[in-house]
Formats: structure tokens, sequence, C-alpha cells
């Protein structure tokens, strides 16, 4: 507080002060507006005239009010290819030897196309983000990647923030989760899971990964090119499915940041100081740049790129999730 009085010229401060006198309902981003109509000059920032506000009992206290989450409470709706992808994995197997195997698989939504199965001892982020890397290369991006909320698509913390759903919101595509024990919201790519579990039972124990990725290899080829498809009409997932004009280019090193809000970067331990508040958001976000944007007299958001992940409520210094 003692900064924001040193740092706003006291005629200015008098100024602020009788114009919320005038006004007492408006809230700092009015007022701020309302001397720049009046092209008065040097106006401070909208946070700057709210602690201005606080620090003499100006903000009446109120209970924040809720706030609808930016994750949509419908998932997205498939018209076309490449609008939603859906990625998981299909279990595990035992080879020989007593080692399991985790196929994870990635499909288009739209033409059931099977656009990775691939074997794997590790199922986690090391192996996924190459492959969705390779994948994105090979064949664009989805707009959406649907998911259930397990490691290493979702974690525990802050709007199930993961490393990978990081780096999908950093390559610019949306991690959409369904809910928690709803497997039929992943509906079409768990039909597919059927499918290839089933032919999977057929096979005997693989001696390895490679004998694995061989026979996957060729399931998958006979699953998109050959295997006429019912709900596509009889019609080849390969021959409905086209590539997506989404080129990757990589992760973003900057991401998007609205007017009138300020950057900070989280800490490794995933929390940012904010007025001499530690404020924990998710391991996840680690040394990433997130933005903070009052919205509401004691009300921020916090958002990293495009989302909004949170709300902070400055007077009781708690974080009010999105999700």
């Amino acid at each position: 507080a003692r900064h924001h009085q040193n740092s706003t010229p006291e005629p200015m401060v008098q100024l602020l002060l009788d114009t919320k006198q005038q006004h007492p309902l408006w809230g700092p981003e009015k007022i701020r507006q309302r001397l720049l109509n009046l092209n008065i000059i040097c106006v401070p920032a909208a946070s700057t005239i709210g602690e201005l506000f606080r620090v003499h009992g100006l903000v009446k206290k109120r209970r924040p009010p809720a706030f609808k989450s930016t994750r949509p409470h419908e998932l997205h709706t498939v018209v076309h290819p490449n609008e939603v992808w859906s990625a998981d994995f299909k279990g595990k197997f035992t080879h020989t030897g007593g080692r399991w195997c985790h196929p994870f698989t990635l499909t288009d939504n739209c033409s059931r196309i099977v656009l990775a199965c691939d074997a794997t001892y590790m199922p986690d982020g090391r192996f996924v983000i190459p492959c969705l890397e390779r994948v994105f290369r090979e064949c664009g991006m989805p707009q959406v990647l649907r998911t259930d909320n397990g490691p290493p698509f979702a974690g525990a913390g802050l709007w199930g923030l993961s490393q990978m759903s990081i780096w999908l919101i950093k390559c610019g595509v949306l991690p959409e989760r369904i809910r928690p024990g709803k497997p039929t919201e992943n509906g079409r790519h768990e039909r597919m899971h059927r499918t290839l579990k089933d032919a999977l039972k057929r096979h005997t124990t693989f001696t390895s990964l490679e004998e694995q990725q061989a026979w996957l290899d060729v399931w998958r080829s006979e699953f998109n090119d050959i295997r006429p498809h019912k709900a596509l009409g009889g019609k080849t997932p390969g021959s409905v499915w086209y590539p997506s004009e989404r080129i990757f280019t990589g992760p973003r090193k900057a991401m998007p940041v609205p007017d009138d809000a300020r950057t900070l970067r989280v800490s490794v331990k995933g929390d940012l100081c904010f007025n001499s508040t530690r404020i924990f958001l998710s391991e996840a976000l680690r040394g990433e740049w997130i933005w903070m944007k009052q919205v509401e007299e004691d009300l921020d958001e916090i958002g990293f790129g495009e989302l909004i992940l949170a709300r902070y409520d400055r007077r009781n210094h708690r974080i009010i999730r999105a999700d």
C-alpha cells in the first residue's frame, strides 16, 4: 500500500478519492475511464486505484461472486475432422519376461481415424509429448485434445494442469477433460479400444516392445484403410479424414496477455508473490509467466494464455478455482 501511495502524486490521489466519493458505487476501472474521458493524463492503472481505495477504507467488503469456469461444462461438438482428437492409454498387456506394455492411442473424433497407436513401457509425459509432437508435425494440430483426468494428461492442482497440458496450451491446443468416472464422454475412443482389445485377445503374448509395435502398426493400417466403419456409412476412417490446416510450429515462447493485465512469473515451487503475499497456483506452472487482471475491487482474474485459471480474492487472500 505504501508503494502505491508513494508512486502516485498527491494531487492525483486526491482527485481519485474525490471522484470515488462522488460515485461510491463505481469501481476502479469505471473511475479510471471517467478521468480518461475528461482528458486527464497520467491516470494510474485500475489495480493501483483499487489498492488506494482499499487503504482509505472506500472498498465495501462483499462476498466474492461465483464465477463460471473457463473449462466448458459441455464437451465440444464435433462436426469436422481435426476439431477434437482423443488420447488415452489402452490398459496394459504383459510381455514375455513380465514387463507391462501400455499402448498409447490417439484418434480423431469425427473420422475415427487412429492417428497413433504406440507401444511403450513408460506411460507418462516423457513418452506422450514426443509422440504428440510427431503426429502434430505429420498431421497438423487439432483445436481440442480430449482425455480423462489421469496422469500424464491432467494433474490434481489448479485447473487440472500437468506438464503435458501446459505444453498443449503453449502449442495452441485446448486440453479438454471428461468428467471423472464418465468414460462414455469419450465414447468413440473407448469403442476403438474395444476393437483393439478384441484383436489383441486373438494374439499370443508378445516377446518384446518391437514385436507388439509391428503388430499394432498392421492393426492400425487395417482399422484406418480397410475395415468399413458403420458410423461412417461403411466408409473407412482414412477415406474421411484429411490433415489439419493448423500447422505445428512448436510451443509459443510468449503467451498472449489481455489488455490492462500485469504479468508475473511463477516460482520453482509453483507459487507467486503478489502484494507481499505468496499465492500457490500449480507446480505444473513452474517458471511460466501468468497474467493477473483486476475485474472487481477485490478480485483479480489469473490466466495463462487464453485461459482463465482462477480468481484471486485480495481481501481474504485466497484462490477461487475455476474448476
